[in-house]
């Protein structure tokens, strides 16, 4: 479903800008749908506002990254259990994990602990800039 998600996103922003000018086209006899095929885009934009002052492609992607991330650390979670000495379906090579401190036998799973982490981050970046277009005038971008 993520590679999905992915080709939709692909497909929405795969639209060539060029010759929108600054939000009213431009004055010269551009061949927009020329110029979006030699330069290997899918089609162009129909609207020169919104080719110029939309940035929902960065949200849009942000999202899935995001998406993607929870995924993974949805997984690594698993890991994580399923390495533990309880459960021992998982053995975790000396690369991805560390010796604990206290315990010499044990390991640490740092790699996927990490991935969860990261997750969270990378949840909290997509409100971010969510939080700083939604209330930018789409002239002034």
């Amino acid at each position: 479903m993520d590679l999905q998600r992915l080709q939709g996103l692909y497909t929405r922003i795969n639209v060539c800008p060029l010759g929108s000018g600054a939000l009213a086209g431009n004055p010269f006899q551009v061949d927009r749908e020329n110029l979006a095929q030699d330069l290997g885009f899918q089609a162009v934009t129909k609207n020169s506002l919104n080719a110029v002052g939309d940035r929902d492609f960065i949200v849009e992607y942000m999202f899935w990254a995001s998406l993607v991330g929870s995924h993974l650390s949805r997984l690594a979670e698993d890991l994580i259990l399923y390495s533990s000495r309880e459960f021992g379906f998982v053995e975790l090579s000396d690369a991805y994990a560390t010796g604990s401190s206290l315990m010499p036998q044990k390991k640490n799973p740092d790699s996927f602990e990490l991935i969860r982490g990261k997750a969270g981050t990378m949840a909290g970046n997509v409100r971010v800039i969510y939080g700083s277009l939604k209330c930018v005038c789409i002239l002034t971008l």
